[in-house]
């Protein structure tokens, strides 16, 4: 260290930062040496994926009908980890984006690692280097299907259907799959997955601009046809690392360099993935293209299979939870969650089609953070796991979850883990805040995919037959070794002269390291610098962004080209709202006349699960407990029934209350009719104990319980006289999970008018005639207890 009493201390400050520079650098580049030795393995191997975990294949889909490269894989369970058969499986979904498969088993702390420590049967959907001669997305699709089959085919004693996780793009996948045969899919988690391509905040997201600067997927035909039919998923990688130039060519490196005794390790595991680059089919990347990134025909029900089927997410029957970050530059919430507003005219018109969605936001982690970070694991991906079983039984609707530390609330104590899932209800309101839509915008990208439409088929018809002719796959092959990122890795490894002296040069250095701390002058303005050239590399990449973003504006969004491409004639010729639809505005009225039928049919079983609904829904917001007490509803109520059939007396009581509340309590007497007193007290004092599972009510809820006890008691059977139906107030309580469902008198006349295109419950019916109900003969023979007198018992 120098000081102003040793004169020669500046010089060896120097001195000392020279000679830890120069190890640090012989150190860094035996790392880089070990990283492409450790590609070139990795890419040699047949079937390469860096799961931590070990497997066995169960189904391989190169042997289906319509063959792929995809193959699932049972996970096996760690020493110490036990499996409980009898528990929901889970199974997680790769992205094929350019890498290979594997980072959802990446480290213990991830999905498949917290999935096997709750004690659930694990499988894994892997993927090959090379997909079969001929495979399309729809083979992918059906091939996943079958896998998903195959599973629950193997779990026969389990009544719950399989939990499936889509990471990235496996999440669009999943949904595919799930929206052709709903049936076969469990609760559905799709991480970090873009579904409405066209959605983004200006500003953030320049990815989304990257169809529209090329001119359309032209590019991508191109990029196809040089690899002879393949297209190299290194292209993808590449525009991945352009996102972020600074962590690319600088600060991923740095990190390395000024860490090297303790960072190689890290970087080379994670690098086993990030190099890991795998390859498409021209004809699957050419309909992800055409289809999704440009066409964004997903999320409004365009897509058509080979065979006629419609992939319309509406049909999707399991509860879907999204899980995205607001530090997320490639799945921004925007594309994540956007779905839902081009599929829905509102939060009611989710209720109508029976759908449950939930959605989670990070405030902070990036796009690989979803999958790979620990911390994420630990703590979102395991209340997820956790609360699942309650997930699928949530009523209907759109929910937020938060995510709060046990230990800082103050019902600490009936908290078991060490977080807590909340749900609250959202509106399209509250979700537009996340979505931002800009109708222009929209416009915008419309103009770009009927360009695309106009470019491809140009391309197709002048240039492809040229390129097809001179390209040979031995050319093919020549040309993804020579990709700048491949090519990096084979350089700087073992098959290099060059680089023989780098392993006994960097093991001298190990054996007599001469570390310098921060301290030094010299290494403290090499941390400045390094700090200097990241905000001047972000700087660059925020200019060029932006002013991409404005080429992109400025372009497509002049009328004379929007109106060459046919869409200025019609403002909403480029937007199809799938809910608008005569068809489905019958199906939802079918499905309210179907529930007003149901409203006094059914017995005990129909009436408590009515009234445990009504009293829950009175919480402004919900968690976990609440499973506890539905769950304990099902093993008091139904200890026979399937979780299915439960599911289903769930769902229909909930309907039955958001249809119409008044009638659906003044007929709970109705449904008891036939009990005895001490029937009656029995279904009181199971509200009470089921109530009681999670700590105290609400005051909302207690008022509620007290007016359900007092409809019960109307009920007994004693001397029949005419009561005239008590209407029940109307509250404005948000519907939670086994909420009520309110009816609001106050409605606008406006929405009334619209009734039957949304899923808006009527206004509230006129009174009606005197029915005949079973009063109590006297106090003395009301045997019901307070709930706390209940506890004490």
């Amino acid at each position: 260290m120098m000081t102003l009493c040793d004169p020669f201390g500046f010089g060896r400050a120097a001195l000392d930062y020279w000679r830890d520079g120069l190890e640090r650098s012989i150190l860094y580049w035996d790392v880089m040496r070990q990283r492409g030795n450790q590609y070139l393995e990795h890419m040699e191997q047949t079937k390469p994926n860096v799961l931590g975990f070990k497997t066995e294949v169960v189904m391989d889909g190169r042997e289906l009908e319509h063959p792929t490269n995809y193959e699932l894989m049972r996970v096996l369970p760690p020493e110490g980890v036990e499996i409980d058969e009898l528990k929901r499986p889970f199974v997680v979904v790769d992205p094929r984006a350019g890498h290979g498969p594997g980072i959802g088993g990446f480290k213990p702390d991830s999905e498949l690692g917290v999935a096997m420590r709750a004690g659930h049967p694990c499988y894994f959907i892997g993927f090959l280097p090379f997909p079969e001669p001929g495979q399309t997305v729809e083979d992918v699709v059906e091939a996943e299907i079958a896998f998903l089959r195959h599973v629950s085919s193997l779990h026969p004693d389990t009544c719950e259907k399989p939990m499936v996780v889509g990471n990235c793009q496996a999440g669009w996948q999943i949904m595919m799959a799930a929206a052709l045969e709903p049936d076969v899919f469990g609760p559905i988690l799709i991480a970090g997955a873009p579904l409405s391509y066209w959605a983004g905040e200006r500003g953030k997201a320049p990815m989304r601009y990257t169809g529209g600067i090329t001119g359309g997927s032209w590019v991508t035909a191109l990029t196809s046809d040089i690899g002879n039919g393949l297209f190299d998923g290194a292209w993808l990688v590449q525009n991945f690392e352009r996102l972020n130039p600074a962590n690319t060519y600088w600060k991923k490196q740095y990190h390395l360099f000024d860490n090297i005794d303790n960072e190689a390790e890290r970087y080379l595991e994670f690098e086993r993935w990030w190099g890991g680059h795998v390859v498409l089919g021209g004809e699957e990347i050419q309909y992800i293209v055409d289809n999704l990134f440009v066409g964004n025909r997903l999320s409004t029900a365009q897509l058509v299979t080979r065979d006629g089927r419609r992939v319309d997410l509406r049909n999707v029957r399991s509860p879907v939870v999204v899980f995205c970050s607001r530090g997320d530059d490639i799945t921004p919430p925007p594309q994540a969650l956007g779905w839902i507003r081009d599929l829905y005219e509102g939060e009611e018109d989710i209720i109508a089609n029976d759908q449950t969605i939930v959605y989670c936001l990070h405030d902070t982690t990036g796009h690989l953070g979803i999958f790979v970070s620990g911390s994420v694991s630990r703590k979102e991906h395991s209340e997820f796991t956790a609360n699942m079983d309650y997930i699928d039984v949530m009523p209907p609707g759109l929910y937020e979850t938060k995510i709060t530390r046990a230990s800082e609330r103050p019902d600490a104590e009936l908290i078991e883990r060490e977080y807590l899932l909340e749900f609250e209800t959202r509106n399209f309101d509250e979700l537009d805040q996340e979505v931002n839509p800009i109708a222009e915008d929209d416009r915008r990208f419309a103009t770009v995919a009927r360009v695309s439409e106009i470019n491809l088929g140009i391309y197709r018809l002048a240039v492809q037959p040229w390129i097809q002719a001179l390209n040979t796959p031995e050319m093919a092959r020549w040309i993804r070794r020579m990709h700048p990122i491949r090519l990096g890795y084979r350089l700087m490894s073992d098959r290099n002269p060059l680089t023989v002296p780098l392993p006994v040069m960097a093991d001298a250095v190990r054996a007599n390291r001469h570390q310098v701390g921060h301290d030094n002058l010299f290494k403290s303005m090499e941390g400045i610098v390094s700090e200097q050239i990241v905000s001047n590399l972000n700087a660059v990449r925020d200019l060029r962004d932006s002013s991409l973003e404005r080429i992109f504006l400025d372009v497509y969004g002049q009328p004379l080209l929007q109106a060459a491409v046919g869409l200025y004639g019609d403002a909403h010729v480029h937007r199809r709202r799938p809910g608008a639809e005569p068809e489905h505005r019958r199906f939802i009225q079918q499905r309210r006349e179907e529930l007003r039928e149901r409203i006094a049919h059914g017995g005990e079983h129909e009436a408590v699960m009515r009234a445990v609904i009504y009293v829950l829904g009175g919480s402004p917001a919900t968690d976990e407990r609440n499973f506890k007490r539905l769950r304990a509803s099902r093993a008091e109520l139904e200890p026979g029934s399937s979780l299915d059939e439960f599911k289903k007396l769930v769902r229909e009581q909930f309907f039955i209350l958001k249809l119409d509340r008044e009638e659906a309590l003044a007929t709970l007497p109705q449904l008891l009719a036939g009990q005895s007193n001490a029937q009656i007290d029995a279904h009181i004092d199971h509200l009470d104990h089921v109530l009681a599972a999670s700590g105290d009510l609400s005051e909302h809820s207690s008022e509620r319980f007290e007016q359900v006890k007092a409809l019960f008691d109307q009920a007994r059977p004693e001397t029949l006289v005419e009561v005239p139906v008590k209407s029940a107030p109307v509250e404005s309580a948000p519907v939670q999970p086994a909420p009520e469902a309110e009816v609001k008198a106050e409605q606008a006349p406006a929405k009334a008018e619209n009734a039957e295109t949304t899923a808006k419950p009527a206004a509230t019916p006129e009174p009606k005639e005197p029915v005949k109900t079973q009063a109590k003969k006297a106090p003395a023979a009301n045997k019901t207890t307070t709930r706390g007198q209940s506890r004490k018992r």
